[in-house]
């Protein structure tokens, strides 16, 4: 059931200078971290709860009794008024923890902690890169991240891991979007060769003659889907979407390159795909982004999949995609009891393949929750529509929380029961910390809302309905090279900071508003 506050809280959006020089490149990233409201050790109890309930049967580079020494030194800290929401957060932070892992080679950062036969070397899987750079990028160190990176792309005598290209992957844009937050431009223009050669990778293998790419289902981490096949060659809106989000990342690279010529080029690649995906794989009839399947029709059937155009702007504006969104709500569509399915309820064959055998026929995965729910806060961020709202997002985030749970204790595997959220895999050592998707991300730039952007202002825009929370601070995020904290206190009661909304910036308050509301200070 969930849980209701009869607290009020008004949606905002802020938007504040920043003039710092830290921010530019060559910024220091080495500041410790530095909370100015909330207390590292009032957090300490989750840790020691996790602890207990297991009988840690792996370790790697950072184990149990190590746990809480890296978080402290490392996360962001969140609080607000709904605890499941502040322990999954913290489960979260332990949880990734363990997937770091020393090796001869630097930092590399696993999928699943027991060995995969197909993982590569170091039991590396790269489905999930993506969702590994975006969750890392607000860890304050950065070698954990930079490492497993150079890893993938150099790890093999110079050359690219062997299976870097099993699985399709948006890492270009993941980089470009850490870019964002640490303004580490050395580091991204070394990666920037990388990402060129990558992209070239994939037009080779997987681009066809009219200018989209097709991919097999279980290339995109999305086996025994609806639409697709093992072994069937579909042009799918997920491998598109993400050669847009790479081809625009690179032109953005090769602008602070001041590389001219491919910039030009990129951004031409990325508006192609942009008009193949909006004239190819949207249905007019079904208002939905699908399959093309490899006779050239749609495959007739909405899949989560059409919800990633969104994850990277790619639809445009003003031109009624956004009416897609309309099927999260709509209980024969996505909506079920334990959050979003993987396909439309109301399909004849959604959830028939049988459970056990990794099937994205319908069921929940958390991969595909947290690529929807990142898409659905750029549409709220984005776009103007009136088909989805904040409350709709909070009500994403709440079931994701509480799916987040098996047999009574915090619990992530791969997937899940839409009505029961009972997970498929809950019993199999394999399953146990799936990291496989991203969830503190969705925290920091939808819940609470902080939207990294290029230039020196803090965009902060909570995703949190009226009559929910009367209070919420995040503390000690590393943005820019500053320390960030972000803090809402209707009656002024609980930080002692008066009433209102505060923005501070290494513990300096920048803004201040009695009210929840957009604030824009140039």
């Amino acid at each position: 059931m969930l849980q209701h506050f009869k607290h009020k809280i008004i949606a905002l959006s802020v938007v504040i200078g920043c003039v710092n020089t830290s921010c530019k490149s060559g910024a220091d990233h080495s500041q410790k971290g530095k909370s100015v409201i909330l207390k590292e050790k009032n957090f300490k109890h989750y840790v020691d709860y996790f602890n207990t309930m297991e009988d840690e049967n792996l370790k790697f580079a950072i184990p149990n009794d190590s746990a809480w020494a890296w978080m402290e030194k490392n996360i962001p800290l969140f609080e607000c008024p709904q605890q499941n929401f502040e322990e999954i957060y913290y489960f979260r932070w332990w949880s990734v923890r363990k997937h770091i892992k020393n090796t001869p080679q630097g930092f590399a950062i696993t999928e699943f902690l027991v060995d995969r036969s197909y993982a590569d070397k170091y039991n590396m899987i790269s489905c999930a890169l993506g969702h590994h750079i975006n969750e890392f990028r607000w860890v304050h160190d950065p070698k954990y991240i930079e490492q497993d990176v150079k890893l993938w792309y150099r790890g093999n005598d110079g050359k690219p891991m062997n299976k870097l290209y099993k699985f399709s992957s948006w890492t270009a844009d993941a980089l470009y979007n850490r870019y964002l937050v640490n303004k580490d431009e050395k580091f991204l223009l070394d990666l920037y060769p990388d990402m060129v050669t990558d992209y070239a990778v994939w037009e080779k293998d997987r681009q066809r003659k009219d200018g989209l790419f097709w991919q097999h289902d279980v290339k995109d981490g999305m086996e025994e889907s609806l639409s697709g096949g093992r072994k069937v060659q579909n042009a799918r809106p997920t491998i598109n979407s993400y050669m847009y989000g790479n081809a625009v990342a690179i032109s953005k690279m090769a602008e602070l390159k001041g590389d001219k010529e491919v910039e030009v080029k990129f951004k031409a690649k990325a508006d192609i795909i942009q008009q193949l995906v909006e004239t190819k794989l949207w249905n007019k009839k079904s208002e939905f982004f699908e399959t093309l399947t490899e006779k050239d029709t749609l495959a007739q059937v909405r899949e989560a999949i059409g919800f990633i155009p969104w994850y990277f702007n790619l639809p445009e504006k003003g031109k009624g995609f956004e009416k897609a969104w309309e099927q999260i709500k709509d209980e024969k569509g996505f909506s079920a009891p334990f959050g979003l399915t993987t396909a439309e309820r109301r399909s004849p064959r959604f959830r028939t393949h049988g459970t056990g055998t990794c099937e994205w026929d319908g069921a929940i995965w958390p991969f595909a929750s947290s690529q929807t729910l990142t898409a659905l806060a750029n549409v709220l961020n984005n776009y103007n529509q009136n088909f989805v709202a904040k409350p709709d997002y909070f009500k994403q985030m709440e079931l994701y929380v509480q799916s987040q749970y098996y047999r009574g204790k915090p619990y992530l595997g791969e997937y899940l029961d839409e009505t029961t959220g009972y997970w498929l895999m809950g019993d199999r050592e394999r399953s146990r910390y799936y990291n496989h998707s991203t969830f503190n991300d969705l925290v920091i730039t939808g819940l609470v809302g902080l939207r990294p952007r290029a230039d020196e202002k803090i965009e902060v825009n909570p995703l949190i309905p009226q009559e929910k929370w009367d209070w919420f601070c995040l503390d000690n995020v590393l943005y820019h090279g500053n320390i960030i904290t972000i803090l809402w206190d209707k009656t002024g009661e609980k930080y002692k900071k008066g009433k209102g909304f505060r923005i501070f910036k290494n513990g300096k308050e920048i803004a201040f508003s009695e009210k929840l509301e957009k604030l824009v200070s140039e």
